[in-house]
């Protein structure tokens, strides 16, 4: 994990040793379990490090995020951006969702072996809104999940507190995505906050961390079914 060390102090993230065992043992559990269940395309050891660990915690550098905040990974896939922002901040609140239960068991392994502490749970994000215990909960939603913006908004928004934010992690073209959500955000009483952009490491791409505010409550019949969402998104 020496190139992780190295580019995050480059952006002024400190790793201690603690921190770096566990980004180490990380990524060797996931090219282990990789090899029989497909969890990522990425699989050279650097790649790791910067497209997914480094990307990953470097929302820290662009957005707050204290010791005690209640976060919500939502369609985490092999866990990111969420645990490597928990090894970063051990003291955040962590609940990871995903659809897919080859990735709930990945994740429960996972997490037991970095002795990380997070609530994992097999769910659709659409319906889990719904129930009263998440609805309205987090002060931070975030996801780096492949959907256009628009749906993201409204499979992330409801787990917000009103004043909360969502943060999508996107790459390139983003610019579409935000222009067709407005009418989404409108309807999802929510606003951009801002933008940041910047470039990973070794020439490993563009990120794009869009961060949107909550800004009042929203009608309960949000999020719709899947089936309304692929329909007739907002």
């Amino acid at each position: 994990m020496d190139i992780l060390f190295e580019e995050a102090k480059k952006f002024g993230i400190d790793l201690n040793k603690t921190q770096l065992e566990k980004f180490k043992k990380y990524k060797n559990f996931l090219l282990e379990y990789n090899l029989h269940t497909n969890l990522t395309a990425i699989t050279d050891p650097e790649d790791i490090a910067i497209k997914h660990f480094l990307d990953s915690i470097l929302v820290s550098n662009f957005f707050k995020i204290p010791q005690n905040i209640k976060v919500i990974d939502i369609g985490t896939g092999a866990g990111f951006p969420g645990v490597p922002l928990k090894i970063l901040r051990p003291g955040m609140n962590l609940t990871l969702i995903d659809s897919l239960n080859k990735r709930i068991i990945f994740l429960q392994k996972l997490c037991q072996k970095l002795d990380v502490k997070t609530e994992i749970i097999h769910a659709r994000a659409e319906e889990l809104s719904h129930k009263n215990e998440f609805r309205e909960k987090f002060d931070l939603a975030i996801s780096r999940a492949v959907a256009p913006l628009n749906i993201l908004c409204e499979y992330c928004i409801p787990y917000l507190k009103t004043g909360g934010f969502f943060i999508a992690l996107k790459g390139v073209n983003f610019e579409m995505e935000v222009e067709n959500s407005k009418k989404a955000l409108e309807i999802l009483g929510s606003k951009v906050q801002d933008i940041k952009s910047f470039e990973l490491p070794k020439s490993k791409g563009v990120r794009n961390i869009i961060i949107i505010k909550k800004e009042e409550k929203i009608s309960k019949k949000y999020p719709r079914s899947n089936s309304q969402i692929s329909k007739n998104s907002l």
